[in-house]
């Protein structure tokens, strides 16, 4: 089994986003029983929370329902159990990579690494913002959580 790991700061926007969209896109391909899919946060001042109402009515209008999600903290067992850890922005990927003592730095990436074309390396935190700002973010997880299942498809199927 392949497992994948979202991260943002809170697990509060970003993060469950991007763990709704990836599990609805390896739903649809039938690879469930094959991918793990889980979402932390850098910081610990959510735990326990839902996903931010504004992502969840976002990803509602997209069929995705993530309202059942909660908040977490990343840690260092999962730098070592997950094959993906995937940060939404360079100062979680920082962190991330701080918190990595072993030998499993190789692993923690960047989302938007996946989705090159669209020439971006952090998906914007749409906390501060309005509606518009978590259709954005959905647009550019799902764009790369399409790239990087065409990716862990390679590996699952050989």
């Amino acid at each position: 089994m392949i497992k994948v790991l979202f991260v943002c700061m809170g697990n509060y926007c970003r993060s469950p986003t991007a763990e709704g969209i990836f599990t609805d896109l390896v739903k649809q391909a039938g690879l469930s029983t094959q991918i793990h899919i889980d979402s932390a946060g850098t910081h610990d001042f959510l735990i326990g929370k839902s996903p931010d109402l504004r992502s969840q009515a976002t990803m509602v209008q997209h069929g995705i329902d993530i309202s059942q999600l909660s908040a977490r903290q990343v840690t260092t067992d999962d730098l070592i159990e997950f094959d993906y850890i995937l940060a939404m922005d360079r100062g979680n990927l920082q962190i991330l990579r701080s918190l990595c003592h072993s030998g499993n730095e190789h692993k923690i990436r960047l989302l938007l690494d996946f989705a090159p074309e669209l020439k971006l390396q952090e998906v914007p935190d749409p906390y501060g913002g309005g509606e518009e700002g978590f259709e954005y973010v959905f647009n550019l997880i799902e764009k790369a959580s399409k790239c990087l299942l065409a990716e862990i498809s390679k590996q699952v199927n050989t």
